[in-house]
């Protein structure tokens, strides 16, 4: 029976990584990766053009309010409205602010020109210049200084500490720990949709075109199931591992290159500012990267990752069983798919509270667990939990297996049947 298996997942591991397709998203998946993170780092550090601004400011209030910097240079134009509109129409100029006459008690209307619609950073800065001298004119009026308000704001700082059952204690991350779970669970519900669809069309593919029944006579339908979804779980395993190991090279090279990293270094210069908030952040992402279990993180996200995908497949396996073609399969593919996506949604509120209650049951039902689990595991979840967890979507797998198995050894062989719930019902208590 196992050699029998083993040829299958031969058959499916080579035929699917010898196609142009796999080739071609194999190399092209870690570019786009790499790109993602590049592209912007390397935009910001380019900047964006610097815009010219004209003020004609009627109030006389804010003659010394606004400052130049590398994305908007500000020009206090001593001109009528009209004359400043002919600036901006011949191309001198990018906008124009009109600050008409202020009351302090009432609130303040500004216009802008512009022959195209502003960038939302520029309405930002001239938003945040007005307020911040208003509020300054109001203290004055009041007798007070923009120093003294300062001196009252409160700066309030959390520090979490997590107390296990030892009594020992560990600072912890909630923030970091947010990013991971959820890079983790996307990655998870990703992978399970492409490649168990894979599954789907293969079944489908080699039904429609009759090499099945070829096939069947070697070897059982249980057989050729799990041949098929083992060996595309190998194909997945081979692809990720490519492209983590291409995605580190590809990130160096990049880097030396261009100067473009993920983090900071001397090949990429910051402005004071920058380096200045870098110099009090970098040590708290390092710490909080370093508190981060990676272990459990790891070997939780190749089970959740391996378990879901086994249990899914083999009933993607058996949805493409049951049809003759490629349109055919929507009727089960909703209700096939709602539990990874009422997953995907439900991530916002397992965030809230990863260990209440919601959270905790979601994270046991095995359609759900691989992407709710992997959401909980960065901010620390009980080790019974976590085995209880992985007991139930094993259960879980070998369930649908099973189920999945009924349908396909019947299904594979039927063409031309019209295919509804009460049928696969019918199927599923059906004798060998």
């Amino acid at each position: 029976m196992m050699e029998k298996i083993w040829l299958v997942i031969q058959r499916e591991y080579m035929t699917r990584v010898r196609k142009k397709s796999f080739v071609v998203m194999t190399l092209l998946g870690p570019l786009l990766f790499v790109a993602m993170w590049a592209v912007p780092i390397w935009l910001a550090e380019k900047g964006p053009e610097t815009k010219k601004v004209e003020v004609v400011d009627y109030s006389g209030l804010f003659s010394d309010a606004f400052e130049s910097n590398s994305e908007v240079e500000f020009h206090y134009v001593d001109e009528s409205l009209e004359d400043a509109k002919e600036y901006l129409e011949s191309g001198i100029y990018d906008g124009l602010l009109l600050i008409p006459n202020v009351d302090l008690k009432e609130k303040t209307n500004l216009v802008y020109f512009s022959e195209a619609n502003p960038g939302m950073a520029i309405k930002s800065e001239i938003r945040k210049v007005i307020a911040e001298k208003i509020q300054e004119e109001k203290l004055k009026a009041a007798g007070l200084s923009k120093e003294w308000l300062n001196t009252i704001k409160p700066e309030v700082g959390i520090r979490t500490v997590n107390i296990n059952e030892n009594g020992d204690e560990a600072e912890s991350h909630a923030e970091v720990a947010s990013v991971i779970g959820y890079l983790a669970a996307f990655l998870i519900y990703f992978f399970i949709f492409l490649y168990g669809t894979q599954v789907m069309r293969g079944v489908i593919e080699e039904k429609s075109n009759r090499i099945v029944e070829v096939i069947i006579s070697s070897v059982r339908p249980f057989q050729l199931m799990v041949g098929k979804i083992v060996g595309v779980a190998s194909v997945v395993l081979t692809q990720f591992i490519i492209w983590v190991g291409l995605s580190l090279v590809l990130s160096l090279v990049i880097g030396a290159i261009t100067g473009v990293y993920l983090s900071p270094s001397p090949a990429a210069p910051m402005d004071p500012q920058m380096e200045a908030m870098a110099a009090e952040g970098l040590p708290k992402i390092t710490a909080a990267l370093a508190s981060m279990d990676f272990v459990t993180i790891g070997v939780s996200f190749v089970f959740y990752f391996l378990g879901g995908y086994l249990m899914y497949a083999a009933l993607f396996a058996a949805v493409g069983a049951t049809v003759d073609q490629d349109g055919d399969y929507q009727q089960f593919m909703i209700p096939l798919s709602m539990p990874l996506l009422f997953a995907i949604i439900s991530l916002a509120v397992v965030l809230q509270d990863p260990h209440g209650n919601f959270a905790f049951w979601m994270s046991m039902f095995p359609f759900t667990s691989p992407v709710i689990m992997m959401m909980r595991v960065p901010f620390g979840v009980p080790l019974w939990q976590l085995l209880l967890s992985m007991t139930f979507l094993a259960a879980g797998f070998t369930f649908t297996t099973w189920l999945a198995a009924r349908i396909y050894r019947i299904g594979i062989l039927m063409n031309g049947a019209k295919v509804n719930y009460r049928v696969l019902w019918k199927w599923v208590r059906m004798r060998y």
